[in-house]
C-alpha cells in the first residue's frame, strides 16, 4: 500500500504544477488575441483538463470495463459542477460572459438529452451513438474556433509582443507542458487511488462515480483553484462548462465508438436502475443550477455554490450508504 500512496502524492504534485503552467499559457493566449477568457476556458483549457477522462474511459471501455467508462463521464460532470465549480462560486462569486457561455451550454444540453435518450430507451451505447457524439464535438469546436476568429478580427487582431510579456511560443510551451503534467499526474492519481479504494473493499460502480470521477476531475479542480488565485474566475467557469460538454461528446463518444457498452445495472432503487433514477437526473439538475442563473443574470451567486455543494454531499452519501 506504501507504493500506491507515494505515487498518488507524485501525481498530485504534477497536477498542481501542470495546472499552474496551463492557466498561465491559456490566459496569455487569451490576452494576446483579445479572446474572452471564458472562450479559451471552454475550448483549449477544457480539452487539456479532459485528457485524463479520455484516457481512463477509453482504456476502460476497450478492456471491457464499460461501467467505469460510463460512470466516469457522468460522475465527472457531477463532480465538476457540484464540487469544483461550486467551491469557486461559494468562495468568490463572479460575473459571467453570457455571450461566450451560451454556445457551450446549448451544446451540453443537446448532448445530454441525446445521451439520456439512449440510456433510457436502449439501455446500451452503440458505436453509432458514439459517432454521433463525436460529430457533436467536431461541430462545437468548428463553431467555437470561428467565433474566436471573429472576436479577434473585431478586436483588431493579435497583440504585438511588448517588452516584459511572454512570447507566443512560451505561452504554447506552457500549455503543452502543463497538459502533459496534468495527464500524467491524473493518471497516477487515478490508478493508485483506485488501488487504494479497492484495497478498502469499495465496489467498482461506486469507484467509477466517485473515486475515478474525482480523480480525473482533479485537473479541473487544480485549474479552477489556480484560476481563482490568479483572478481569472471566468477562465474557471468556461473550463468547467467546456469540460462537462467534452465528458459527454468526446469522452463518452470515443469510449463507446471504440467499444460499445451497456448502461450499468449494478445498483437499483425500488427495482429501478439507480443510474437512470439518480445519476443522469442529477447531472442535468446541477448543470441547470449552474448555467441558467448565469445566462439569465450574467452573474454567479454564492447561494448557487452552497446548494450545489449540498447536492454533491448528498450524492456521495447515497453512493456509499445505499
Amino acid at each position: 500500500m506504501l507504493v500506491p500512496i507515494l505515487l498518488f502524492i507524485v501525481g498530485l504534485v504534477l497536477l498542481i504544477k501542470g495546472g499552474d503552467w496551463f492557466v498561465d499559457g491559456a490566459t496569455g493566449l487569451a490576452h494576446r488575441f483579445h479572446v474572452p477568457e471564458i472562450l479559451i476556458g471552454a475550448t483549449v483549457v477544457s480539452i487539456g483538463t479532459t485528457l485524463p477522462e479520455v484516457m481512463v474511459s477509453a482504456t476502460s471501455a476497450v478492456s471491457g470495463h464499460g461501467e467505469i467508462a460510463y460512470g466516469n463521464a457522468i460522475g465527472s460532470v457531477i463532480c465538476n459542477t457540484a464540487l469544483i465549480a461550486a467551491l469557486t462560486i461559494a468562495i468568490r462569486p463572479s460575473e459571467a460572459d453570457r455571450r461566450s457561455l451560451r454556445t457551450p451550454v446549448i451544446f451540453f444540453f443537446i448532448a445530454a438529452v441525446f445521451y439520456a435518450a439512449i440510456a433510457y430507451t436502449n439501455g446500451a451505447f452503440t458505436r453509432l451513438a458514439g459517432i454521433v457524439l463525436l460529430v457533436m464535438f467536431v461541430v462545437y469546436m468548428v463553431l467555437t474556433v470561428r467565433q474566436s476568429f471573429r472576436d479577434t478580427v473585431q478586436a483588431g487582431g493579435a497583440d504585438e509582443a511588448i517588452d516584459g510579456t511572454p512570447s507566443m511560443g512560451k505561452d504554447i510551451l506552457l500549455l503543452v507542458i502543463g497538459a502533459a503534467f496534468i495527464a500524467v499526474g491524473a493518471n497516477l492519481l487515478v490508478n493508485n487511488g483506485t488501488l487504494i479504494a479497492q484495497g478498502l473493499g469499495v465496489p467498482e460502480s461506486v469507484i467509477a462515480l466517485t473515486f475515478v470521477a474525482l480523480g480525473t476531475s482533479l485537473p479541473e479542480l487544480v485549474t479552477a483553484i489556480t484560476s481563482l488565485v490568479k483572478g481569472h474566475s471566468a477562465l474557471s467557469l468556461g473550463n468547467i462548462v467546456g469540460a462537462n460538454l467534452f465528458n459527454l461528446v468526446l469522452v463518452s463518444g470515443l469510449s463507446t465508438t471504440l467499444s460499445p457498452f451497456q448502461v450499468p445495472q449494478e445498483k437499483t432503487i425500488a427495482g429501478y436502475n439507480a443510474s437512470l433514477v439518480v445519476d443522469i437526473p442529477l447531472m442535468m439538475l446541477v448543470m441547470l443550477l449552474l448555467t441558467v442563473p448565469a445566462l439569465a443574470r450574467g452573474r454567479l451567486s454564492r447561494w448557487q455554490g452552497i446548494v450545489l455543494l449540498v447536492l454533491y454531499a448528498g450524492f456521495c452519501a447515497f453512493q456509499f450508504c445505499f
